[in-house]
């Protein structure tokens, strides 16, 4: 399962209601927050999620609405909130205006007072736990070095509890050892194997991650049947000129991706303070009706055979 939450959902500059591009998912005990745009800690305390272990930044690309956050959350990082590092994911052009941004500014002159890595990314899977991975791929938008992100959840096969009662398993750590695949010796002798007590695989949940695009036909094909798609909608249908001409999309032609590719959701964000929600939510559920449009602060679960569900946000809205 994953769970990704919005704290940012506005395209290029806030809007009252809206501020710049970040998000955090949530696997197990691992966080990843997804861009950092201006004003993002602050988003991040109001959301109630706090700021343990979010010592993981995947950028999508450099342009400012995408990075400029990432100064207040350092500095934050110094002085209030403990870390025991960062890492700062990315492509090398992203990397290179960070590098101005974090040590020509916040850190000139002083050391990070935990270790700090800014990593250069590369197409492919770049990370890795017992229970899922998240792959990097290339994305179309303005310059060099944008990148997409999959999370995968690991294929696994269920523990079948009523088969293994009838074969006189015990509860306890044989069937621990069923489960990662290794054959138990019981009390009377006789062997219990992995298959006996295991259904057929089942494929793991899938949250793609799109940032700022321009076109989708060179977009991998791994992202088909994906159980959720995030992906921008900076502009209407009746907007596409402009769209194309600032390497941008438009809902419909992200409702019609994510038809294409067969998804299960579609999440929009990145709106322009131009469009109303209800326009852009209208614009691709024609095309594409399990469709949703992210607010800040929304919070969405993705798991494998369940509908995406919008959770109940824990929001701090009083000063």
């Amino acid at each position: 399962m994953f769970e990704i939450v919005f704290l940012g959902t506005s395209a290029s500059a806030p809007s009252v209601r809206r501020g710049l591009s970040a998000q955090v998912v949530l696997a197990g005990e691992y966080r990843f927050l997804i861009d950092c745009g201006e004003g993002t800690q602050r988003q991040i305390l109001k959301s109630g999620i706090g700021f343990k272990r979010l010592n993981r930044i995947l950028l999508t690309h450099g342009h400012l609405d995408h990075i400029l956050g990432l100064g207040g959350l350092i500095s934050t990082f110094m002085r209030w909130e403990s870390i025991d590092s960062l890492e700062i994911w990315g492509g090398k052009q992203t990397l290179d205006r960070v590098q101005d941004l974090v040590y020509g500014v916040v850190l000139r002159g002083v050391q990070p007072p935990m270790p700090l890595h800014l990593i250069d990314l590369k197409p492919g899977v770049f990370f890795e736990s017992k229970k899922f991975t998240v792959e990097a791929f290339g994305v179309t938008h303005r310059g060099p070095g944008n990148l997409g992100f999959i999370f995968a959840e690991r294929a696994h096969r269920p523990f079948l509890a009523e088969q293994a009662d009838a074969l006189g398993v015990p509860i306890g750590p044989e069937r621990g050892r069923l489960t990662r695949g290794e054959a138990i010796t019981l009390a009377d002798g006789r062997v219990v194997r992995p298959d006996e007590v295991l259904g057929e695989t089942v494929p793991g949940a899938r949250l793609v991650y799109i940032g700022d695009i321009a076109r989708t036909d060179n977009l991998p094909e791994s992202i088909r049947g994906a159980d959720a798609l995030v992906m921008e909608a900076t502009y209407l249908d009746a907007e596409d000129d402009f769209a194309q001409d600032f390497g941008h999309m438009t809902a419909r032609r992200a409702a019609e991706f994510a038809l294409a590719m067969d998804v299960r959701t579609l999440i929009l964000t990145h709106l322009s303070r131009r469009n109303r929600e209800r326009d852009v939510i209208d614009e691709a559920r024609a095309v594409f009706p399990a469709t949703f449009v992210a607010r800040d602060f929304d919070h969405f679960s993705i798991v494998k055979g369940k509908p995406v569900t919008r959770l109940e946000p824990a929001l701090v809205l009083d000063e």
